[in-house]
């Protein structure tokens, strides 16, 4: 079989494609190996439009086989199951450059997959899926307006480092996934420690300056075994019914879009659309087809408006950030909560605290990690005002609040500091514009009012883009119509010292790298606005956690007395749980943590622990329980697994004829420490513990 493969150095590794070896029944397929990851991508097309298909049906799917690094799934069913969401946010991360590459009016259902296959645990496979995605759609007969190339660019001791391995990402301070094509940058999706803008964009830089070789390959690889595209019907709008639409509804749309409120467009323009409808069906033009022509007189009339008018929608200028007001402490009895609303956009966000045991387990090719900071997003139908079934936390739900939380991770206090775990959610109660930047905002503001020590409030804000020829106009806090009808998305949080996430979509064929530094000041000029506002509701971090959070005490005990605290299959431990309530952490270093909202169950928990864990101190008073009763004296536990002698002699002040006659089984007092012999054999003496008291 004829090898039909390219390679070529790429970052630490050489990155190889290979096609017509496997799945060659896909319109296209490809192999994209990276050290010892290799993915397999594929791209199908559907032969026929579906019957009153209305939109482009573009799905991505990317999948992790635990059999890549060499291990069989947990569970009951030792089978792969329903997407994580690493597979989610890495299919997101897939589709979202590749769409706009799309020709307009392709109505065929396209899927693209993309399958692990192997996994060495040092490289991503996520940027091997996106570019392997344009590969195969590239190569396939599907209609595509590739190569596109993606990398990984980290910061690592001030040098930028291309395509950084899981080991390296540990001590980086920027992660920016840069995605692009000849045309500029497509797509960016990142983190940061609080980096200036001026960093980020040089980071961004450095990834679109490793791209160039990786798209000379593609084309390189495309013209060596491409197929020709195949001849697809596009449906467009008619341009003699775009004409009849623009002419009967370009005076009503003006006078809509000065209405200040969503709900009054939404009203006017189902009105208008049923008036065109009522006049345009009798001349033999099909309602969907009115539908898709109003649309598209919609989109020239609001992007006519802002290019050659100088006009947004509701009427700001193209900087002006809508109404902003913050609230703290609008429920009563959660930890902390905040309250943000930016125009029409509201979200609402909880900060709950939890102990260790709260924490979330995530399984990955990688490994097992834990997360000790959550931030999940709700988006519930009535906050746009519409109806639709109750369903798990979709695709978008998912991305939105993975953005969320990648926004403010960089500020949140280490474990040693804080050792809490701690979920934010955000409940979008209205939305009319970026709801996952007014997240967090409204995650920041409960942070600081549920007292955990954030080192500085986040903000965030989209900016849009409106690009008719040679001009191009950038616009600040983009409402959903913007969002709609304008060329990007470009979302961007941060502190007032710098960036911690940045997330760019793009609905045309990429932007320079000039426009793009050119929105990173525009946003930041934009950001301190809203941290002013932010910082208007609450400055810092409440001193003190709410009354119903749990308090965690932190002790130390030696290393070597961990397993005598867990005790055999956990029995010690389980039994001071049993006992106090309390929750109980132990980490390898000797560190314990204990938590529970009621002080006094902490207390006897800390009590028994060090019991325990502490050696048995001469002259120090303890609370027994009388275990075995003898002829000379009673045996008395005073921690688990810890006995001492109380002799018939030390029982009480006066004489004790039969032990019996004093105490039984059972029976709990204090008693002190008299002695410890050269075995370790403890003598105890209830009598001079009473004394003592």
């Amino acid at each position: 079989m004829q090898n039909k493969s390219l390679k070529i150095k790429f970052g630490n590794n050489d990155l190889i494609l290979e096609t017509g070896r496997i799945a060659k029944q896909a319109n296209g397929s490809v192999t994209v190996t990276y050290g010892g990851t290799v993915v397999l991508v594929t791209a199908c097309m559907s032969r026929e439009i579906r019957e009153g298909q209305d939109f482009f049906p573009l799905t991505v799917e990317y999948q992790e086989k635990t059999y890549a690094a060499g291990r069989i799934p947990g569970g009951f069913f030792k089978r792969e199951g329903r997407p994580s969401e690493s597979e989610i946010l890495t299919s997101r991360l897939i589709d979202r450059p590749i769409r706009p590459l799309f020709p307009e009016g392709l109505f065929n259902e396209v899927q693209v997959m993309a399958i692990v296959l192997s996994s060495d645990g040092e490289n991503d496979p996520d940027i091997l899926a996106l570019s392997g995605a344009s590969v195969a759609l590239s190569i396939s007969n599907i209609p595509f307006n590739g190569p596109l190339a993606a990398c990984r660019v980290a910061r690592i001791n001030n040098e930028f480092v291309l395509n950084p391995t899981y080991a390296e990402m540990e001590s980086s301070d920027l992660e920016v996934v840069v995605t692009g094509n000849a045309s500029g940058v497509l797509m960016l999706e990142s983190k940061a420690n609080e980096v200036s803008e001026e960093i980020y964009f040089e980071a961004v830089k450095f990834g679109m300056d490793s791209l160039k070789p990786i798209l000379s390959v593609q084309e390189e690889f495309c013209r060596l075994y491409g197929q020709p595209k195949a001849q697809v019907e596009l449906k467009l709008v008619d341009p003699a019914l775009m004409q009849k639409i623009g002419s009967l509804s370009r005076e009503k749309l003006n006078k809509v879009y000065k209405l200040s409120k969503k709900e009054e467009r939404e009203e006017e323009i189902d009105l208008l659309t049923k008036e065109l409808e009522a006049q345009l069906t009798g001349e033999g033009f099909l309602a969907a087809d009115i539908q898709a022509g109003l649309h598209e007189v919609e989109k020239k009339q609001v992007r006519r408006m802002v290019a050659e008018e100088n006009i947004r929608i509701d009427g700001r200028s193209f900087k002006e950030i809508r109404p902003i007001s913050c609230e703290v402490s609008v429920l009563p009895r959660t930890h902390g909560s905040g309250l943000f609303t930016r125009g029409q956009t509201q979200s609402l966000a909880i900060t709950t605290l939890g102990t260790g045991e709260d924490e979330q387990l995530v399984e990955a090719l990688e490994g097992e990690r834990k997360k000790s900071f959550m931030l999940h997003y709700n988006f519930p139908s009535f906050s746009v005002g519409e109806t639709k079934p109750v369903r798990g936390p979709g695709r978008r739900e998912i991305g939105h609040g993975a953005l969320a939380e990648k926004a403010l991770l960089a500020v949140m206090p280490s474990k040693e500091k804080f050792p809490y775990t701690v979920r934010v959610v955000s409940e979008i109660l209205e939305s009319n514009g970026s709801s996952s930047m007014a997240s967090v905002c409204a995650a920041a503001l409960s942070l600081m009012d549920a007292g955990v020590p954030i080192k500085e409030a986040v903000g965030g804000v989209a900016l849009g883009l409106v690009k008719e020829g040679k001009k191009e106009v950038i616009l600040t806090d983009i409402a959903g119509l913007e969002d709609h009808f304008g060329d990007m998305d470009f979302k961007v949080a941060g502190t007032r010292s710098g960036v911690t996430a940045v997330q760019l979509d793009l609905k045309i064929n990429g932007i320079s790298l000039e426009l793009l530094k050119e929105c990173l000041e525009q946003s930041k000029e934009a950001r301190l606005f809203i941290l002013d506002k932010i910082s208007s509701a609450l400055s810092a971090p409440r001193q003190e956690l709410s009354s119903f959070a749990p308090r965690i005490d932190v002790i130390k005990i030696n290393t070597e007395k961990i397993g005598e605290l867990i005790g055999p299959g956990g029995k010690n431990i389980k039994a001071i749980i049993a006992a106090t309530g309390a929750s109980i952490d132990i980490n390898d270093d000797g560190t314990v943590l204990v938590g529970s909202t009621d002080a006094a169950k902490s207390e006897a928990a800390i009590k028994m622990i060090k019991a325990i864990a502490e050696d048995v101190e001469v002259g120090r008073i303890y609370s027994g329980k009388v275990k075995r009763i003898m002829p000379f004296g009673v045996f008395v536990e005073i921690a688990p697994r810890k006995e001492g002698l109380v002799h018939v002699s030390e029982l009480s002040a006066t004489f004790v004829k039969k032990v019996d006659d004093v105490v039984k089984v059972g029976d709990e007092f204090k008693v002190k420490v008299i002695g410890v012999d050269e075995l370790g054999r403890i003598n105890l003496s209830k009598k001079q513990a009473e004394q003592s008291s």
